[in-house]
């Protein structure tokens, strides 16, 4: 059977806390910030926690059963 191979763009956008939950980047903060306030663009900047709903999906990505 052949090694499955974890999925090179989830690699490099989750991590874990010590704890192994996962964190994640917030969207919407690479590009068109002028419109965006300084306090929407301060908030964006801060990592979060892999919801619930969406935990099985990630998992998958990166290959933790």
């Amino acid at each position: 059977m052949p090694k499955v191979k974890t999925n090179s763009g989830a690699k490099k956008r989750f991590s874990f806390t010590g704890t192994g939950k996962i964190k994640r980047h917030h969207a919407y903060h690479s590009h068109i910030l002028t419109k965006k306030t300084k306090k929407q663009k301060r908030n964006l900047d801060h990592q979060t926690l892999v919801d619930r709903t969406n935990l099985k999906q990630v998992r998958d990505l990166l290959n933790l059963r």
